[in-house]
């Protein structure tokens, strides 16, 4: 990557839809040069060409994919630790191993792993800044949501660890908690299996991708002495993870 010295780069993990997606094209409207990670190489490829940024290929849960990703960055002034998801909605007596493990190498030891990588460049630029997109999933439990709540609540705490050990370093760190917010997210849940994704959502107006990316674009325009801590967010149709207002449909 050639940049030049004074171009402020921002990196987004999970970057390929979604979430990612919206706040990768919202970054770069504030003009950071965006370097958006995530395994579907192709599909970042066709973003970055649109937003002027750079696309690399990156899997979280892969340390060699990681440094690989890391190694080439020249300078990073942003984090945004957005790669994760869901496996599953089975109770703790059904629990899939596999799904589990998955889970919290994406949520927890995903975001480790590129934190802790990319913490020094943050540090020397001044003004770092990491947005870790939790979930509501973080501060509470529900039934049959074990391996994705567990994930998301290590996920925080390690998040939220940093707040005090980067203390007096120049790195703000954010923490976002969405509840419902219609992406692939319950697409990857539930396997692919379209309809039950799609009843998640079902009689509420929920959260869509854009509404997050906004809010992460707010917190990076803060002047450097302004940390805003943690920043939950749901629809208007939800109190908590599993308590919804639902328009039962004639």
């Amino acid at each position: 990557m050639s940049l030049s010295p004074d171009t402020r780069v921002a990196v987004v993990t999970g970057a390929s839809s979604g979430i990612g997606e919206a706040t990768a094209r919202t970054l770069a409207d504030q003009g950071f040069h965006v370097v958006l990670g995530a395994r579907r190489l192709d599909r970042l490829e066709a973003i970055a060409e649109e937003i002027g940024g750079t696309a690399l290929e990156l899997d979280v849960t892969d340390e060699d994919s990681v440094d690989a990703f890391c190694a080439v960055l020249p300078r990073v002034d942003v984090l945004v630790n957005n790669a994760g998801g869901a496996k599953g909605l089975a109770p703790v007596m059904e629990a899939d191993l596999d799904d589990w493990r998955w889970m919290w190498e994406t949520n927890v030891l995903g975001t480790l792993r590129v934190t802790k990588a990319l913490l020094p460049k943050l540090i020397e630029s001044g003004d770092g800044l990491v947005v870790t997109v939790t979930s509501v999933a973080a501060f509470t439990a529900y039934d049959n949501g074990s391996g994705y709540t567990s994930a998301k609540h290590a996920q925080a705490v390690l998040h939220r660890t940093l707040r005090g050990e980067l203390l007096g370093k120049p790195v703000r760190l954010t923490e976002i908690a969405p509840g419902a917010v219609e992406t692939e997210f319950s697409l990857v849940r539930f396997d692919g299996d379209e309809d039950r994704a799609a009843k998640v959502y079902e009689g509420i107006t929920p959260l869509i991708a854009q509404d997050i990316a906004e809010i992460i674009g707010f917190v990076a325009s803060r002047p450097p002495h302004v940390n805003l801590d943690q920043i939950i967010v749901k629809p208007r149709d939800q109190a908590d993870s599993g308590r919804f207002h639902r328009v039962t449909q004639p």
